[in-house]
């Protein structure tokens, strides 16, 4: 039988505990610096010790991870499934009982892909926050604007375009004229709302401290939109490098861009095996409604707890899945949202991109659209119910009318 050991890590300590049947090591306490780690290796060594098991707390875990995969089977295990009873837990008795789960094989790890992985991840994840950072800097450059009595961003379609970026530099750099300022915006937009609203909307009441603000505003947004850039010219290439097949059989679903492949590849883990099926890694991903019965009752539907980095990007690939013209999804899309929201149908085609996902990947297959055909009874099935529908929405409007 071999030997195990039980981890509690926490910020600045990390308490062990080694056991093999009736045997346990005394629980020893070691520093998370890196010369703490060391002595841990070694100390894991001399025991020996083939498995260790750790709670998966915060961040914390990585170091120790980085420390003893080379040596070491690790087990990286949810908090949540191996909680003491309240009143008797302390960080010793945490190491012994890990220990003795472990020993005991009463574990069941989480899933912790390989390093090439991990690193997009690192990658893909600083984006997204930099990405939520820039939605704030946005919201502070429209405030700010609106203090200038500034209106342009009430006529264009987004904040944070060109014509706007060029008026809030010029503005920066000096300029205050509004016919000036109007002939740095779109042709499009000059002609859309005329040329006199335009130039009413510029003309605003600037001061000094106001171009200072707008300065540290931009010089924020700009730092911001270098990193974002820098941060996918490095996951864009190590993608390349090493899952390049991969990520091309994804972009062949409707709806998922390249950035949109690398993100779903990389937070499923890279390996799709990983997975005995697709309803496997539905569970997993947290877009499968909960089993929450009771008296022959469902008391919700409500999807649970996942990975919210694949979810978010999931639900964004199903909305331009669901406006991509003759695609089976953006019909299905439509089919659902007659008889449940919207939203509801969204998170319905973001599960079934994810087990499209699932199928290229385990089948190292392009997406190929479905041909649907259907049986005369189906079809006199399918026209019944929407004229059935039909008749339904005529009487409304009578009723109305």
């Amino acid at each position: 039988m071999d030997r195990v050991a039980g981890l509690d890590v926490h910020k600045d300590s990390i308490f062990c505990c080694v056991k093999r049947g009736r045997y346990q090591s005394a629980v020893k306490v070691f520093s998370t610096t890196t010369q703490g780690l060391k002595e841990l290796y070694h100390f894991l060594h001399g025991e020996p010790v083939v498995k260790v098991a750790m709670e998966s707390t915060g961040i914390y875990w990585m170091p120790v991870w980085r420390a003893l995969e080379q040596d070491f089977t690790l087990l990286l295990v949810n908090p949540y499934f191996i909680k003491q009873m309240p009143g008797r837990k302390s960080d010793v008795q945490d190491a012994v009982w890990i220990a003795t789960l472990l020993d005991k094989k009463l574990l069941k790890s989480s899933l912790v892909p390989e390093k090439e992985i991990r690193i997009l991840r690192e990658y893909l994840r600083r984006y997204v926050h930099l990405q939520g950072q820039m939605t704030r800097v946005i919201q502070q450059l429209e405030r700010r604007l609106s203090q200038c009595n500034i209106k342009i961003c009430s006529l264009t379609s987004k904040i944070n375009n060109n014509s706007v970026i060029k008026v809030v530099r010029s503005i920066i750099a000096g300029q205050s004229s509004s016919q000036e300022l109007t002939s740095l915006v779109h042709k499009r937009t000059v002609n859309r709302h005329g040329q006199e609203l335009i130039e009413q909307s510029l003309d605003g009441i600037i001061e000094q401290h106001d171009r200072f603000f707008l300065g540290q505003i931009m010089q924020e947004y700009d730092l911001i939109n270098a990193q974002c850039e820098e941060l996918l010219a490095q996951a864009e290439q190590l993608a390349d490098q090493n899952y390049k097949a991969h990520i091309e059989r994804l972009c062949t679903i409707p709806g998922i861009s390249k950035l949109a492949a690398v993100i779903v590849f990389c937070e499923i883990g890279g390996d799709i095996s990983k997975f005995a099926s697709a309803e496997n890694l539905v569970g997993w991903a947290g877009m499968r409604p909960k089993n929450d019965e009771s008296a022959g009752k469902i008391k919700t539907t409500r999807i649970g707890k996942g990975n919210r980095y694949l979810r978010r990007i999931l639900v964004q690939s199903a909305w331009a899945a669901s406006r991509t013209k003759g695609c089976y999804l953006k019909s299905k899309f439509e089919k659902l949202s007659l008889r449940k929201s919207r939203k509801k149908a969204l998170i319905a085609i973001a599960r079934k991109e994810l087990v499209l996902v699932w199928n290229i990947l385990s089948k190292q297959e392009d997406y190929k659209e479905p041909k649907i055909t259907l049986s005369p009874q189906q079809a006199q099935r399918k026209k019944s119910y929407y004229q059935a529908k039909l008749n339904q929405i005529e009487q409304q409007l009578e009723k109305v009318g």
